[in-house]
């Protein structure tokens, strides 16, 4: 039998089951939670950005520097690439 984990959990069942698998209690509440929404999709694929070698210096100099990565101005591209791949 489920237990019920309170209003919080929307999912009693699919929380459960995660936590079992060795999910933390978190991120086994929000995944069951978003199963259990119907506008939600957990199990798609999110973005639909391109691939960082399609982007320029400039884009990816700017999304280094919103992520305030270190030493940034002195990276060529192929560096910001590693550096924002590694966030």
């Amino acid at each position: 039998m489920t237990k019920d984990h309170g209003s919080s959990i929307k999912d009693d069942d699919t929380y459960e089951a995660l936590r079992d698998e060795g999910y933390g209690k978190t991120k086994a509440a929000r995944i069951a939670n978003a199963q259990a929404n119907d506008s939600q999709n957990p199990s798609r694929k999110g973005g639909k950005a391109s691939p960082y070698e399609e982007w320029t210096k400039k884009d990816l100099y700017e999304r280094a520097q919103e992520l305030d990565i270190d030493g940034r101005s002195d990276m060529s591209k192929d560096d910001l690439i590693d550096a924002l791949r590694a966030q």
